[in-house]
């Protein structure tokens, strides 16, 4: 029988995204691919340093310990031959990542389809947009970003903005062409009204089964190998969003059947100082100056949809 990613998560990343390959693409963004790739021939052999969402991609696959559900495939704008690099930076970093896409300077996010993917992560806004575009998952990291340290070894946590994020950007809409006034008009009418689904619905969707899966599997006393701690899942909404326009949100989340652990609704509080105590392994809001709040306390996604990143 054929290979299926049919049930599995999958996760698209750019090596960019993946590993620290910054001073490499200074020189690729010159446009000088030949000189580019002969740089990345000369460090074949040298692993490449972690990137942005080197840690998040680690813990996701960690989950496969007992059964493989997580996929995770590189996707990447570099020759094949910067491909074998990424590979081997893989191997070294002991990275069980078997699959990936090089497209020599060509748009990689048409292979998002038969890669049925949850998420895409590069670090090439453009590529970012034409997937959000195509109605795929997606987020530009945010190279310069500072990860820190993670103090939950056996806990993958993740925390989303709502509106053009988790949700649609309607309501966002509404807040930014009448005001808060008309927003909380709107959000109060509406509060029985479950939400559109946004960008990064089907990533939160996958995550909450595999929650699901694990709390089944520890009922029925499946666990992995000995000697293996399970890795958990823990998610959260951090939202500008506080009461009484908290109630959509939360009815809405029920009314898709999906459950979430921590639910933040700020108030238009600064964000970094709340993420910085939930120390999240990634972090993904549709606005730059959240992202920019954010970016020193965790790695994070921007997510170029929605009215905040309309042309």
């Amino acid at each position: 029988m054929a290979f299926t990613l049919e049930d599995k998560l999958v996760v698209a990343i750019s090596s960019r995204a993946l590993f620290d390959f910054e001073e490499e693409n200074q020189v690729f963004e010159t446009g000088d691919l030949a000189r580019y790739e002969a740089l990345q021939r000369e460090r074949l052999d040298t692993p490449a340093k972690p990137g942005v969402a080197f840690a998040l991609i680690r813990k996701l696959l960690a989950l496969n310990a007992q059964e493989q559900r997580v996929e995770v495939v590189i996707l990447s704008r570099s020759d094949p031959i910067s491909g074998l690099r990424a590979f081997r930076s893989c191997k070294e970093h002991g990275l069980a990542i078997e699959r990936g896409v090089f497209t020599r300077g060509r748009s990689p996010f048409r292979y998002l389809r038969p890669l049925r993917a949850s998420l895409f992560l590069s670090a090439n806004p453009e590529d970012v947009r034409a997937a959000l575009d195509a109605g795929f998952p997606a987020a530009s990291v945010l190279p310069e970003t500072v990860v820190a340290a993670s103090h939950h070894a056996d806990e993958i946590r993740i925390a989303f903005d709502g509106d053009a994020v988790i949700f649609s950007d309607e309501a966002e809409r509404v807040y930014q062409l009448s005001g808060l006034p008309a927003f909380i008009g709107h959000e109060t009418d509406n509060k029985d009204s479950p939400l559109p689904g946004g960008p990064l619905k089907p990533l939160l969707a996958a995550l909450n089964k595999l929650q699901r899966i694990a709390a089944q599997g520890e009922r029925e006393g499946t666990t992995p190998a000995k000697g293996t701690p399970p890795m958990h899942i823990r998610t959260a909404l951090v939202t500008a969003r506080s009461a009484p326009a908290h109630e959509r949100a939360i009815r809405t989340l029920m009314a898709w059947n999906i459950e979430i652990d921590e639910a933040m609704f700020l108030g238009g509080l600064d964000k970094g100082e709340f993420l910085r105590e939930f120390e999240p392994d990634f972090f993904f809001d549709d606005q730059i100056r959240h992202c920019e709040s954010a970016r020193v306390v965790t790695a994070t996604g921007h997510v170029l949809s929605g009215i905040a990143n309309a042309s």
